[in-house]
């Protein structure tokens, strides 16, 4: 039984149905996040409160921080595996063996987990009060953000390294679910396609408005 319960597909399959989690949120945070565009500030920052008071959506918050943990424990405990696994490269790589993107999944999730300390920092750590900043005028904490052109850089790189990152594992968690054969295969690479492009852009849009109109 534990052999089951720890064994490297079972960690895929945890880790699948936590990404998948995680992916379910991010269009919404992105809806709420495009009222940044408005110039009435009053929209995002109820949605906000809303967000940090509602009752139902702590209990979402908790299952959110509860995926991100499992879903990077599971990650670097596998890609660790795999590395020990295979103590000493190839001499000459199969390009059929493994995608690019599979290979550097580890790096690109690295890096979304590096903005989203960053985030907490500017954002939800002042919502629990240990970072100074007005938690009923988070527009206001965003538009000073978006307005420091070093933040922007870093905003785009990360959001073009969590494309990638998505490309690949939305693909990956459908394999691992068992949804992988001549008909779902093609369906799936073309979701993730289209999911991994429209969630970067539509969150890299919102500093390119503000920091140039705005």
């Amino acid at each position: 039984m534990n052999k089951i319960l720890f064994s490297a597909v079972s960690k895929k399959f945890v880790m699948a149905l936590a990404g998948l989690f995680l992916l379910v949120f991010l269009p919404v945070h992105l809806g709420i996040n495009l009222m940044l565009l408005r110039s009435d500030p009053e929209p995002f920052n109820n949605a906000a409160h809303f967000m940090a008071t509602f009752p139902l959506v702590k209990v979402v918050e908790i299952l959110l921080f509860l995926a991100i943990i499992i879903h990077i424990t599971y990650g670097l405990i596998l890609q660790i595996q795999n590395w020990l696994s295979r103590p000493v490269g190839y001499s000459v790589r199969n390009r059929s063996e493994t995608s690019a993107f599979s290979r550097f999944m580890i790096w690109t999730g690295g890096s979304v987990l590096i903005f989203l300390v960053i985030h907490f920092f500017n954002f939800y750590f002042i919502k629990l009060g240990i970072v100074e900043g007005d938690p009923e005028n988070f527009y206001s904490v965003a538009y000073q953000l978006f307005n420091v052109t070093g933040y922007v850089i870093l905003y785009w790189v990360c959001f073009l390294l969590l494309g990638l990152h998505l490309y690949h594992a939305l693909q990956s968690a459908f394999q691992t679910l068992g949804l992988s054969n001549g008909f779902w295969t093609p369906v799936i690479k073309v979701i993730s396609l289209l999911y991994a492009i429209a969630i970067p852009v539509g969150f890299a849009i919102i500093p390119l408005v503000i920091w140039l109109f705005k």
